[in-house]
């Protein structure tokens, strides 16, 4: 089968299409023939060698969400068969014409809805439940900060976040605020001309939000307890601006009784990984046939110029999710 391979790390151009063994069946798996593939960040990061060369017990090839169809199951699998639709996270593998996929990872994708939107939905949107619902326990009647919300996880929460009745900040540049508020955002602010604190101070009173999603990570992390509220949640799910340089003010900590939360999902264990998916799936995945909850698809390409989508990425100008078809 082909797939997307690299033998360097390094820039987008290490990326050629290549011809690789197919996916051996497990007792647990879907062996799905994939019709399309998320484009992740973590993707960047494993190609530029932010993972080294640990395949978490899975595939070396990259990409962590499919959409496909089940042409194999394996002896162990509940509740899907040969011909069902599904979508899902994967530990490695997305990026090829099959792949495998713990059953217990696998959702079925909601009826008339094509396999690029459904490639869109479980990394982004898994990650976003688990950030701002699980994590950051966002109740109704609360109020949430969302960093880099146009990107595919920030879109993805803030519309959770609307959807579970949370008063929704929102950042992102001037060109993408309105898509923010298309998306489900009550304040919009351009992080390049507004300091985020400020804007929250003011309008919440001084009172702060009670849970902030951040991708940012050091050069927003003082500006980000300052803005949460008492019994705040800090979750950072990203690094994007760095890891260093920031200083930890322990009186707010204290006082405030804030609490900051790290998550990452590629290296969980198995078993995390698919509480987190039923988490999810219990709670949201009926929300797609009414229209709730969107996949905000940027664009797509064909997976032989998967270099071009990595690109596109690294370019910071996507809006939602950057797909790859097979």
């Amino acid at each position: 089968m082909k797939a997307v391979v690299f033998d360097d790390f390094g820039p987008a151009d290490v990326l050629r299409l290549d011809d690789v063994p197919e996916p051996e069946l497990r007792d647990s798996d879907l062996l799905v023939r994939n019709h399309a593939a998320g484009v992740n960040r973590a993707d960047i990061i494993q190609r530029t060698g932010g993972y080294g060369r640990d395949s978490f017990g899975d595939s070396a090839i990259m990409g962590l969400e499919i959409a496909g169809e089940v042409i194999a199951v394996g002896k162990d699998v509940q509740g899907f068969a040969v011909g069902d639709r599904v979508m899902g996270i994967v530990g490695g593998g997305g990026y090829a014409e099959q792949a495998r996929i713990d059953y217990r990872m696998a959702m079925p994708i909601p009826q008339g809805m094509d396999y690029v939107r459904a490639a869109g939905i479980p990394e982004v949107f898994v990650t976003a439940h688990e950030a701002a619902l699980h994590l950051g326990r966002l109740d109704a009647g609360e109020s949430i900060l969302i960093h880099a919300a146009a990107g595919g996880v920030g879109s993805a929460a803030v519309q959770l976040a609307h959807a579970a009745g949370a008063r929704v900040f929102a950042t992102a540049g001037a060109a993408k605020l309105d898509r923010l508020r298309e998306f489900g955002a009550d304040v919009a602010i351009d992080y390049k001309a507004d300091d985020f604190a400020r804007v929250i101070e003011r309008e919440t009173d001084g009172k702060g939000v009670d849970v902030i999603v951040d991708f940012i990570g050091a050069p927003y992390f003082e500006r980000n307890l300052a803005s949460l509220g008492y019994g705040g949640r800090l979750i950072e799910v990203g690094l994007l601006g760095g890891a260093k340089g920031a200083t930890l003010p322990l009186d707010r900590l204290l006082y405030r009784h804030l609490q900051i939360i790290g998550t990452v999902m590629k290296s969980r264990p198995q078993r995390v990984k698919q509480a987190m998916t039923q988490r999810f799936r219990d709670r949201w995945l009926h929300a797609f046939d009414d229209g709730t909850l969107v996949p905000v698809i940027d664009s797509q390409f064909v997976l032989a110029d998967a270099v071009q989508a990595h690109r596109r990425m690294e370019s910071s100008s996507s809006v939602g999710k950057i797909i790859l078809t097979m």
